[in-house]
């Protein structure tokens, strides 16, 4: 049997990773692929076999991506995002329930026909009973992006580690695709990351997680085992932590 470093993790997924695109464009052709569902529901039902317990966010970028809502009042963009990422949830907790978990979504804006209303306690007592809990609508409040609202639902649920699941490989010092120059990480300080202005996750979400002292591994979606390497404490992607440490390049 395997043996796993982190018992209990939360993984923040992005919305747009889970869509189908068009290899030549990288224009979202369907709001979800259900090849990549497949795929990352059975590395949960993997790892939930082993023993881990998870709590998941997923983003909206597949659906909806407020900040680019041209002409939308801000704080309802945020709204209309918030409601996506339940779209996503449902859809995901439909995907492991076929895989024979039996998921739970819960969610910090009231509707209770289709999820479960937010509550840390609660959640905590899934989780331990061997239920993933996703979470929707983010934090529940405009202006709070989900990458800083996974952070604050890691440190409620008292995760031992943050995955978190994009479509870039690492963090790198700069944007991979804009600069050519940039280079990526395999572990490099919240103080690092912050001093440097490295935009791999909100400011918000970089000091919250340093004041809880939560690692964050954050690493390529595409590459599933990721997910099972990482909470296996097998070196992937980058890790992001407040330890004292020396920051180091792959």
């Amino acid at each position: 049997m395997e043996s796993v470093k982190y018992k209990r993790a939360f993984l923040k997924l992005s919305g747009e990773a889970l869509a189908k695109k068009d290899e030549t464009t990288g224009e979202i052709k369907e709001i979800f692929d259900t090849d990549v569902l497949d795929s990352i529901t059975t590395v949960i039902k993997e790892c939930s076999d082993m023993g881990v317990g998870f709590g998941i966010m997923i983003g909206a970028g597949n659906i909806w991506r407020g900040k680019f809502g041209k002409g939308v009042n801000r704080a309802k963009a945020d709204h209309m995002g918030m409601l996506a990422t339940a779209i996503n949830c449902l859809r995901f907790q439909d995907a492991l329930q076929k895989k024979g978990v039996d998921a739970v979504v819960m969610t910090a804006v009231p509707m209770n026909n289709f999820a479960e209303p937010f509550n840390y306690e609660r959640a905590i007592e899934f989780i331990d009973s061997g239920r993933p809990v996703i979470f929707a609508c983010g934090a529940g409040i405009p202006y709070i992006s989900t990458d800083t609202a996974g952070v604050v639902r890691a440190r409620e649920i008292e995760a031992d580690v943050m995955l978190m699941a994009k479509n870039v490989d690492g963090v790198y010092s700069a944007d991979p695709a804009k600069d050519p120059t940039a280079v990526r990480y395999k572990t490099i300080t919240y103080r690092e990351c912050i001093d440097r202005n490295i935009q791999a996750l909100d400011p918000s979400a970089f000091a919250i997680a340093a004041e809880s002292g939560i690692d964050i591994v954050a690493f390529a979606l595409k590459e599933y085992s990721s997910i099972k390497d990482a909470v296996m404490g097998k070196a992937v992607g980058t890790l992001v932590t407040s330890d004292d440490i020396e920051c180091e390049l792959y």
